[in-house]
């Protein structure tokens, strides 16, 4: 398998382990802040990480050179984390999903902005229609809803969590400097663990960690090891071989992992217009997919 299969294979594994921190992100979302959730799930995933570069002798202190980078990384993907949960306070876990799905096309905008990372004619269709799909998601299927632009204030929030999450990914590949995805990662999740330890202080003396309920410590444990250590390094691999509107492709396949996650939750399916909106981003991934062999970049 060459690297760049390996890169589409870790973001299909990406998009399933997201899909349930918004599921059971949903449940706990209202039980602990969000900040001070997020600054225990870095403190974990960094331990953890930690480890396994240690063992594999991939903390060398040449690849933590100009630690501002990962300051940077490290504030820009814990925005996005805590402006999830945010939002996942009020707004439901397919409609949240599908705001995700809008992160490739500011993904393909910030690749363009920062990397000169240009699309093909079949890319940017893909995107238009996913983004399509994710806003018929959004709006409910109301189209008097979209006319209105009467979007709910957690789809708002996370949406300002996503803008961040598509800066953080060409900014992964413009920043890197040969480290391994594995110390890129472990340097990103100990300055995001920083920020927010700094930046969330006060939430984090303020809850009584002692009271949570084990659902609480369910969710948290599972966006600390698979919905962070995990995907941060299938992302930080990803990035390092695929472009980035590519790379965020594999979002569009987030609201419906949503949807199998709500289901073993024992959550009722989506009505049949929503699904309609589903469909669509399928079609997207599918057309991004099949365009994924022919990478291009502008000249510099």
């Amino acid at each position: 398998m060459s690297a760049i299969q390996r890169a589409h294979a870790a973001m299909l594994l990406f998009s399933m382990l997201v899909a349930g921190s918004f599921s059971l992100g949903s449940l706990i979302a209202n039980d602990i802040a969000p900040m001070a959730l997020n600054a225990a799930r870095f403190v974990i995933a960094a331990v953890l990480i930690g480890a396994v570069a240690g063992v594999q002798g991939q903390l060398r202190r040449s690849y933590f050179t100009a630690s501002w980078r990962y300051l940077v990384m490290g504030a820009l993907f814990s925005s996005y984390f805590v402006l999830m949960f945010y939002g996942l306070q009020t707004a439901a876990p397919v409609s949240a999903a599908a705001v995700f799905t809008l992160t490739p096309v500011l993904s393909a905008i910030f690749g363009y902005l920062l990397l000169r990372q240009i699309m093909t004619p079949r890319m940017a269709l893909a995107l238009a229609i996913g983004a399509a799909g994710a806003l018929w998601v959004i709006f409910r299927a109301d189209l008097a809803a979209l006319r209105a632009f009467d979007i709910g204030r957690g789809e708002m929030i996370y949406f300002l969590g996503c803008v961040a999450h598509a800066i953080y990914t060409p900014v992964v590949r413009k920043l890197n400097r040969g480290e391994p995805a594995i110390a890129f990662t472990f340097g990103t999740l100990v300055a995001g663990a920083l920020v927010l330890l700094v930046v969330g202080w006060r939430d984090i003396q303020a809850t009584e960690w002692s009271n949570l309920s084990p659902l609480v410590w369910i969710g948290l444990f599972y966006v600390a090891i698979f919905a962070s250590a995990m995907t941060f390094v299938l992302l930080q691999f990803a990035t390092l071989h695929l472009p980035s509107a590519k790379v965020m492709a594999y979002t569009y396949l987030t609201p419906s992992w949503v949807i199998v996650w709500q289901m073993a939750l024992g959550n009722p399916a989506p009505t049949g217009l929503i699904l309609v909106g589903i469909c669509l981003t399928v079609v997207a991934l599918v057309l991004l997919l099949e365009d994924a062999a022919k990478p291009q970049r502008a000249k510099s």
